[in-house]
């Protein structure tokens, strides 16, 4: 959720719809588990022969990497990431870029455009959700006691300087 450092002002202070929310493919038809899908009604696209089908502008298979997703905290801080040539595993970068994608790891919507690699991957996802949304305890973590295991995670995996 790092990615959610876009609504600060240092970051350009975009507004929270553009942020923060579910994230779901584009170019091809809007699911019905994308919450709130009835109001993609009025969304151009969905009368558009090119983009309102199952596979819109996208093959079978064809694999998440190659899906233009809405924007979001997921794809920025994926791309910082990338950017910066983290060595997080396949696995890491997957859960980064696509754990807002509700349509697909709370419903299977749009399974058919992933590939292998996306399906090893979703089984680390739904790992990880346990302890995503919802999930915070109410007891207060010691910061400092803590701070030093993830410290050195952030060091293995990324470089000291991140540009974003």
């Amino acid at each position: 959720d790092l990615g959610k450092v876009l609504l600060h002002p240092s970051f350009g202070e975009l507004p929270q719809w553009a942020v923060v929310g579910d994230t779901f493919p584009v170019g091809c038809a809007f699911d019905e588990s994308i919450v709130h899908h009835k109001y993609f009604d009025e969304n151009p696209d969905h009368k558009n022969s090119t983009y309102n089908t199952k596979l819109g502008v996208y093959e079978e298979g064809c694999g998440l990497n190659n899906v233009l997703m809405s924007w979001g905290h997921d794809d920025y801080m994926y791309l910082v990431a990338k950017e910066n040539k983290t060595t997080l595993p396949s696995a890491g970068l997957f859960i980064i870029r696509y754990h807002s994608f509700y349509p697909l790891h709370k419903s299977g919507a749009y399974s058919h455009l992933m590939n292998e690699e996306d399906r090893e991957n979703l089984k680390w996802l739904h790992i990880f959700n346990k302890y995503d949304l919802y999930s915070k305890s109410k007891v207060r973590v010691d910061v400092e006691k803590v701070k030093p295991y993830y410290l050195s995670l952030i060091n293995k995996y990324f470089p000291s300087k991140l540009r974003w």
